[in-house]
């Protein structure tokens, strides 16, 4: 008999066959993003807005922050396939993050030799990750070096962040309202 988290974690599968998201899962991620964006549920669930590659509008997703020596990191649990990577990336790593209230962010793209701690810590922090990634979330750091390239992950940074350090931030992607 199949113990209950694998149920959980087959049917995370199955909502997002193919890399994107089912009907029920599109409908969930709605619910999700809506709560997030009024400050409900708990603080490390975020609406991610950036703005669409192809359409050019505001595009919401709900996420999970995870935290890491001081630092906060968004992390895509479908991979590569994720449509929120390719969106970010078009935009220069513009965007919001909204719980409650909105925080203008630039997204940086953390290395894959870089990844594996901020992977590990964001299946410790997100369960519903767990059945997208094959190593366990409480394996060693180096279980996770194989296949972290496989996962992008972008350090949160304020946006204002850029111009006191001296760096030019990237292109704007994302609209103020």
């Amino acid at each position: 008999m199949a113990r209950p988290h694998e149920w959980v974690y087959r049917n995370e599968r199955w909502m997002y066959q193919g890399g994107r998201p089912n009907r029920m899962a599109a409908v969930l991620n709605r619910g999700w993003a809506l709560l997030a964006s009024l400050g409900l549920g708990p603080r490390r669930l975020v609406t991610l807005e950036v703005r669409g590659r192809r359409s050019g509008r505001r595009i919401s997703f709900p996420l999970i922050v995870a935290d890491w020596e001081g630092e906060r990191y968004l992390v895509a649990m479908l991979g590569e396939r994720a449509a929120w990577v390719a969106n970010v990336r078009a935009a220069g790593g513009h965007a919001l993050l909204r719980h409650g209230h909105r925080e203008a962010v630039c997204l940086e793209e953390v290395a894959p030799g870089a990844r594996a701690a901020v992977l590990r810590r964001h299946l410790q922090v997100a369960p519903a990750a767990r059945s997208f990634v094959s190593v366990a979330h409480r394996a060693p750091i180096a279980e996770f070096e194989p296949i972290a390239a496989q996962f992008p992950v972008f350090r949160i940074r304020p946006r204002g962040a850029f111009a006191s350090a001296g760096i030019p931030a990237p292109a704007e992607g994302v609209t103020h309202e």
